[in-house]
Formats: C-alpha cells, structure tokens, sequence
C-alpha cells in the first residue's frame, strides 16, 4: 500500500517534502515498517512506536502544503489540462489513504503486542508454544533422534578411520546397533517372500529396523537395570511383552505421525488423489488431512487426538501379538551381541569375544504351596552387569516430567500427555474395571478430573543445591546421608582347611555377601535413574508431573523414577518452582518441618516445643547449610537427612537476611495424618476412644498411638510374667519380652492392622524386628517370643479400637457374601469413582515364540473369593483416603494454594500451612458427613437383591466438628 501512495505521487510529479529533513524522516519510517505489518531489516524497533512517530509527522508537519496555494506550486505537471484545484484533490486523496493504511498498521501491531502479552498456563503464549513444540518431540522423537546417533557416530567412525571416545555401556549399544538392525532387515526383507507365514510380521512392517534395534536395546538394558529377579537377570516372558508393547507404542506414534503431517505432493482432482507415499486418498481422507494439519497450525493437538482416534486404522495389537514380537526381536538380539572383555585382561592368547545375553532357566517355589515352576530369563555377562549401574544417563527414559501443565483429563486415555499413551486408572489387565470405569458418565468423573488436572498443574524445578552436593557424594563413592555404597562388599576367602563347619561359615558368609553386593547394585541403578532425571530437568525453568490413580482412587505421578511420592533422595532435590515469602507464619512452619524431618521423636513434641528445637539448633543448622560435608552434618543426624539439608539452607537464608519473613521460600511443608488409616475409621464409626488416640480430639501435644499401644502391650505381659510357668507357658516368653517392648516393635502392626493384618503377619513382623536387634540368639526361643508378642498386640489393638475392629469385620462379611456368589465386590468412592477389585483367578495361556514357548497369564470369571474378603477393608479405606487428599487439592487451588499430595501427606509453602490445615480438616468433615456406610449397603443390597448382608455396626457419639480443632489431626 506504501508503494502504492508514494507511486502515485511520483507518477502525478508531487513533492511531499519541502525540506530535506522531513523527507528523509518520512522516508525512514516507510522503510522501517514492513508491508506485512512485520519490521524491515528486523530493525530493533517497536512499530507501534513508529506509528507513532508517523503520526506526529502527520499531524504536526504540514508536508509543507501549506494551504491549498502551496500545494499548487509543489506540483509541477506537464498536463496543460491539470489546474491546482486537481492537484489539491490528488493530495487530499494521498493524505487520507495514508492515514488510513497507518490506522490499518496501527490496529495490527496493537494486535500482535496483544497477542504478544498473552498468557497460557501461567507463562507468555510464545514460550508455552515454544515449550509445548520440544514436549511433542520428547514424546515423538526420542527414540528415532537415538537411533540417528548410533548411526551418525557409525558414519563418523567410517569417515575418521577410529573408535570414538564413548562411555562403555555407549559403546556396547554402538557395537550392537549396526548387526541388529542389519538382523531385523533381513527378517522384514525375508516377510515379503514368505508374506503370511509369518504370524508377527505384519507388527513388525510397522517401524523400520533401525528404530526397533534401539528400542529392543534400551529396554533389554533398562529391564536388567530395574527388574525383581535381580540385576542383570530378567523373565523371558516380561521382557517379551514390553519390548512388543515398546514396540507397538512406537508403531501407533508413527502410524499417528505419518497421518498428521501435511502431504506436499497430493495430487488434487475431482474423486480422488494420491499422496507422497502412493497411496490413493478419497476427497474425505484429504479432507481429513487438510482439518488435521490446521488444527497442528493452531497447536490444538487434543483435537487431532480425537480426530484420529475416531478415524484410526490403528488396531491394538494385543498380547499374543506383542510377546512374539518382542521374543524375535530379543532373539536377534542375543545372536547379534556380544562382549569382548578389556585387552588387559588376556594374556598372550587372541581376544574372547562372547556373547552378551545367554538364556537360562531358573526354578521358584511357590509361597504357601509346595510347588516349583520353572521359567526361562535372560542374563547378562558380568562385564555388562558391572557397568549398568553407570548406564542410566545414556539410556532413552520414557515419561519424564512435562514442560509443560498436562492436558487434562475427559476420559479413560485422554489427558496427560499428548502422544504417549495415557490412561486415567493403572487397571493392570483388569477388564472389569476397565470396562466399568469408560462406562461410567463423564459427568460423574469429572471431580476426579478436576483433582488429577490440580496436582498434575503444580509446577516443580530441581533444587541445584542439593543435587550439586548429591552428585559430589555420588561421586566420591555414596554411603552419606542413606545413599548406597558404590563399591561391592568384601567377598570372604575360601578356607585353606578341610574342616566342615569352617567351610559351611564360609558358604554362609559367601551367601550373605552375594545378597548385599545383590542388594547395593540393584539400589545403585535406582540412585543413578533418578540422578540422571534430575541432571536432564535441572536446567528447565520447571516441570509438571502428570497423575492418574490406581484401581481404589489413590493418585500417583506418572512418572517413575523421580517424583515427589519418593525417597529422601528424591524429595530432597524436588522443590515447588514458584517460590512464596515466608511471612511470620511460614517463619515459625519452616522450624517446625526441620523438627519433623529431624525425626528422633522430636516430630512428637507440642509444635512450640519443636519450634525451640530448631532454635536451639541454630548453630548446627547454619553449620549444615555451609559446610554440608566438611563441617559437623548435623543434619546426617535427621531421619530425613537430604530433605532436612534444604529446609537448613531456607532456613539460613532467610535468618540471615534483613528482614526474615520476607525471605522467599520453595520449600514444601508436609502435614501429615496420624496413623491415617484409623483416623478414617475412627470417623466411621464415630469412636471416642479411637479419635483421641489419633488426633481426632483437642490436645496439648499430639497423641502417639504407636506409644500407647506399647504401653498397653507392657501392661499385659507384666501381668503374664507374674503367672506360673507350670500352668501358663507364656510367663516365660512374658519375661523375656519385658525388656524388648516398645514403641518401634509394635509400630508396624499397629500401622498394617488397618489393613486387615493377621497372626501370621504381625508375628512375622515382631520377628523381623527382634532378629534386627539381636535378643535372642536361639531361632526358636524367637520364633515363640513372637508368637507370643503377636497375639498380645492384636488383643491390645482391639481393646483400643474396638470400633474399627467391628466394621472391619463388616466389610470381611459383605465381601465374604459377594464373593461366595462368583462375583467381585465393587463399590463408588465419595468422589464418583467406580471400583471394582481386581482379584481373579488367572489360568495359564501358552504361546509358541521364536525363543521358547511363554506362558502368558490371563483373567478368567473365578474370583479369588479369600482374598476378595481380605483386601476389602484396606481397599475402602484406601478409597476414602484418596477422596479426602483429592477434595483437599481442588480446594486448595481453588484458595491460590500450590498443593502436592502423597496419600496422606499434604505439602504446601510454608506460608499457606495455616490455610491448607484449615481446608484439609473441612474437607474431611464434609468427607464423613456423607452416609458413607449406609451407602455402601445400600450399593450392596442394589447389585445383589437376592442376598441379605448384616446390620451396619454400631456406632459411638463422638462429634466430627472437633476435627476442626484439632492442632494435632495432622500436623
């Protein structure tokens, strides 16, 4: 349009510009501004105010037409028939479509500066964009950015003529690359000869081979890493269906992929066309493709998701499917790898070169049964092993942490993340609470949703501090701070005699050592995975972890390996990304989390004798925050000691400055429920005694159960001791457990008694705890001194909670009668959440893979009728549990809260703990105002009319609005 005004001017000969000044101005702002309303040159400079200077010169200068007679003069034709008064109307023209054009300039750059300021979730649209770009590649694109490496180092080695300078377990993935994807080619090139001979052929046509060579390697490396068998061994049967499940995964991404990219090379006529690859499209499917890549334009993947998923040819593979294609691919595997061990290693012989992976067999008893079953694993060399636990950081990690806030969730598998497989329940293969919760009405879910999208919304960063000091302690061989001991534990010498109880203390301690040097290396991969994650997110701005919950409604990262539900470790370098001012209020929270995870008892002192804890520590705590290792380490001294180390640095930061309270904090402050299992049965029943044993009630400090339950325990057996031996046996084992009774050897009962413990559980746990202390040194005086003890802490727990004990018994007689039936008790959580459990008898199911024959499980009609009666009472209160911390999070953010929940643990900044306390004890008073038990029989009595369940139990008086009053409910 520029062009245009200032080419009529030349063509009608006008002068805009009497003087130079003005004209080389004028000039200045024509070519800074783009035609596109963009800036030419990408001048650093604003158009709007550049407009605004071409606004000035519009309206302030006169161009010098000043008056109509000088308008004449400037113009100079050589038309005879050309008078002024045409003149004039030619730069009236001129000057009002340049006023317009500069008002149409000015609206678009007001525009694009509003665009500019725009916010989603929390950050400018341009990063979210930006950010929301690179999460679709880590969710795409790992595995084939992997498999571009190997083959780009391969081409660089060829070009150089030399071995690059790689990490060991690098350079094993370099060595097998190039032969299993040589081996996989030829079995795609071998299927179109033998094309339906072949059963798994047409699973593996769906990605080429290089991907499935990298993917077959880092899973094989990350099952021998993380597996239950021990490091370095995993079952052929698991590593079949993951890799086939890895596989398939890909196989559907690229599938999706190839769909949503926009086809350049359509050929566009009246029926039909044909795209890139060939293939023959109808007008619908480039309709299709032409909406899909719109809505990719306008970053509106959801859409595209469902889109697709309503046109997908995609078709689920299902297990069979998957364990052939993974046993075939490990099968290639095993015959294209292999190890040669380090040339220092051998004499004057030529190199070893042996294979990498073996197959074996290993036999199992089942517990409870006297049976064997024998299953195939894979093993890996000794050299292999020795290095996993230094592999993780060239390993592909899938789900790691969100760049970006996670889609949120409106049904079974939509939100989370955008292209990885995403379901809203962990249903492991259960069919029937897979089919019961899709069939369940959106509406019904949505508080659910609302609770998954809020804590998958609050953003975290890694604390740099405290995994700088990790990574040192890491490197300089563990052992602090609860980290594992990076070196192996001594083997013990063969003995030189021939005597044989020497040489069966030897076996022993050989045994005992292989255990812990078992035990050390498995610990190690898990420290270096979650370290490696941490270095990977480190320098991100921050990170979201999206959630979904298991089969009882209890919510969990999605994540795996670094999340905030883990070890000390785990929480001590996590921190919430917004940081918040600690106010007098958050001054006084900070002191007391540093008593909580100081632990020792301290965590049970009234809160103002904790606060003086901290205070008395001060010296140690600045102490700890300066000289974490060199100076005292006070903080090693804690039960929690990484997450006490950053709660020392907060703390001394903000002591330390000019005014404390307006220091800013990331830490997140935990309250936690006491005994929270009885706490919820306590509510049920509406127990007097229960509540106040758990913090139900008022108190000047908090109640210790665990502690009251020791001392109930201590009352009965001196009682015992005092009987003859003669006529009562156990007087002797009452003697002897006199000096053993006390707040740790009770603890583990009285926290799973919620969970339905039996005898043989608690005595198993008494004797656990016994043996650790050493106090006595014959097996059998332990074995009855736990019996003994068991029983004696069963019969104290019911004294204390004999309410909970008869509704637990409650449950255990619905569900008995349910399942006597052939049916699995199902129930709905106070939140909408259908539950079904899980419990079914599985029959065996064989399938004939290239490796071996593999026994595949599956789900038949039988209910596993005992345990569906035992797992019940721990099921519900689970259920109930996952509620309240639901309830509590929608309502915290809905307050301003940042809110992160595991299970019965709330975490908020330091300065929100009054408000987050206030919401939490609200929500579980409008939690038990529910008829929760009438509801349940009445749920009960719907589904199954023709059978008759007890009465509810009886329930006591206590009144729930204490709870709100409750310094100590959870604290």
């Amino acid at each position: 349009m520029w062009r245009n005004i200032l080419g009529r001017a030349t063509l009608r000969k006008i002068k805009p510009f009497s003087d130079s000044t003005s004209a080389s101005h004028f000039r200045g702002i024509f070519s800074s501004i783009d035609l596109g309303c963009g800036v030419r040159n990408r001048l650093p400079t604003n158009p709007v105010n550049e407009l605004g200077r071409l606004t000035s010169v519009l309206h302030n200068q006169p161009f010098a037409f000043r008056g109509l007679a000088t308008a004449a003069q400037t113009i100079d034709s050589t038309d005879p028939e050309d008078d002024s008064s045409s003149g004039s109307d030619e730069v009236n023209e001129l000057m009002s479509a340049m006023e317009k054009e500069t008002e149409r300039v000015r609206k678009k750059a007001r525009l694009a500066a509003k665009q500019q300021m725009k916010v989603v979730a929390g950050m400018g649209a341009q990063k979210y964009y930006s950010l929301k770009q690179r999460q679709v590649k880590l969710e795409t694109e790992e595995w084939e950015k992997a498999a571009k490496e190997c083959q780009e180092i391969i081409e660089d080695m060829c070009e150089q003529k030399l071995a690059p300078n790689l990490p060991y377990v690098k350079s094993l993935f370099l060595g097998w690359f190039e032969p299993l994807r040589d081996a996989i080619q030829a079995d795609l090139d071998g299927f179109k000869v033998k094309k339906g001979k072949i059963p798994y052929a047409s699973y593996m046509e769906q990605l080429p081979a290089d991907m499935m060579a990298v993917i077959t390697m880092h899973k094989m490396m990350g099952l021998l890493m993380t597996n239950a068998e021990g490091v370095g061994v995993v079952k052929v049967v698991n590593a079949a269906t993951q890799i086939g499940e890895a596989i398939e995964q890909e196989a559907r991404i690229n599938s999706f992929m190839k769909k949503a990219k926009k086809k350049k090379n359509v050929v566009d006529d009246e029926s039909e066309g044909v795209d890139a690859s060939g293939e023959i499209d109808t007008k619908e499917t480039l309709k299709l493709k032409k909406q899909i890549n719109t809505l990719l334009k306008k970053h509106k993947v959801r859409q595209v998701r469902g889109i697709v998923k309503a046109h997908d040819s995609f078709k689920s593979w299902g297990q069979e499917a998957q364990v052939k294609v993974g046993a075939r691919l490990i099968q290639l595997l095993m015959e294209t790898a292999y190890i040669q061990p380090p040339a220092e290693q051998f004499d004057d012989g030529p190199p070893e070169i042996r294979p990498a992976f073996k197959q074996s067999s290993r036999t199992v008893t089942i517990e409870n049964k006297k049976l064997s079953r024998k299953y195939g694993c894979i093993e890996c060399d000794p050299l292999i092993r020795k290095g996993l636990d230094k592999s993780a950081r060239h390993m592909v990690i899938p789900y790691l942490p969100m760049l970006i806030p996670p889609q949120n969730w409106t049904g079974y598998d939509q939100g989370a993340h955008f292209f990885l497989p995403s379901y809203i329940m962990r249903t492991h293969g259960a069919k029937q609470q897979r089919v019961a919760i899709k069939r369940t009405p959106k509406a019904q879910l949505e508080p659910v949703f609302q609770a998954l999208d809020t804590l998958g919304n609050t953003k975290w960063r890694i604390n740099k501090k405290v995994l700088s000091l990790v990574d040192r302690i890491w490197a300089n061989g563990g052992r602090v701070g609860g980290l594992v001991d990076r070196d192996d534990a001594p083997i013990p010498e063969e003995p030189d005699s021939e005597d044989q109880e020497e040489i069966k203390q030897w076996k022993w301690k050989m045994k005992e050592a292989n255990k812990e040097n078992s035990e050390r290396h498995s610990q190690r991969c898990d420290v270096e995975l979650k370290l490696e994650v941490a270095r990977k997110m480190k320098d991100e701005e921050g990170f979201y972890f999206p959630h979904n919950v298991d089969f009882r409604g209890r919510a969990y990262p999605m994540h795996p390996y670094l999340n905030h539900l883990g070890s000390d470790l785990c929480r001590g370098i996590l921190e919430f990304c917004e940081g918040k001012p600690l106010g007098e209020s958050g001054l006084r929270w900070l002191k007391i989390h540093i008593a909580n995870l100081y632990g020792g008892g301290v965590d049970k002192f009234a809160y103002k004798d904790r606060v003086a804890f901290t205070e008395s520590h001060l010296e140690d705590i600045f102490d700890s925050s300066d000289r974490p290792l060199e100076g005292k380490r006070w903080r090693l001294n804690a039960e929690d000691p990484f997450q006490c180390l950053a709660a020392c640095m907060n703390l001394s930061e903000a002591l330390r400055s000019p005014f404390p309270e307006a220091a800013i904090s990331h830490i997140p402050i935990h309250q936690d429920g006491s005994c929270n299992g009885l706490q919820h049965y306590a509510a049920l029943g509406r127990d007097q005694i229960g509540a106040a044993a758990v913090n139900l009630f008022t108190g000047e400090k908090p109640a210790d159960v665990y502690a009251d339950i020791a001392a109930r325990v201590l009352n009965i057996m001196r009682q015992d001791a005092e009987e003859d031996p003669e006529t009562f046996p156990n007087a002797t084992y009452a003697k002897l457990m006199l000096d053993q009774v006390d707040r740790k050897l009770v603890k583990q009962t009285v926290m799973t008694s919620v969970y339905g413990v039996t005898y043989s559980g608690a005595r198993d746990q008494i004797k656990k705890r016994l043996k650790e202390r050493g106090a006595f040194a014959d097996d059998s005086q332990n074995f009855h001194a736990s019996c003994y003890a068991a029983r004696v802490t069963l019969k104290a727990l019911e004294e204390m909670f004999e309410a909970a004990r008869a509704i637990m018994s409650w449950f255990g007689e619905c569900a008995k009668i349910i399942a006597s039936q052939n049916k699995a008790v199902c129930w709905t959580t106070p939140l909408g959440l259908p539950v079904v459990q899980p419990y079914r008898k599985n029959e065996r199911h064989l399938v004939k893979t290239t490796l071996q024959v593999l026994t595949l499980q599956r789900e038949t009609e039988k209910v596993m009728a005992r345990k569906q009666m035992t797992a019940f009472a721990p099921n519900f209160v689970h259920s109930l549990d996952g509620s309240h911390m639901m309830m509590t999070a929608v309502a915290c953010n809905k307050a301003g809260l940042s809110f992160a929940g595991v299970h019965d643990s709330f975490w908020t900044h330091a300065c929100d703990v009054e408000l987050m306390n206030n919401i939490l004890r609200e929500k579980f008073v409008e939690l038990y105002d529910k008829p929760i038990l009438e509801n349940l029989l009445e749920s009960f009595q719907k589904s199954f009319p023709g059978l008759t369940f007890p009465p509810l139990p009886e329930r006591g008086d206590f009144d729930l609005r204490e709870v709100i009053r409750s310094p100590y409910f959870f604290n």
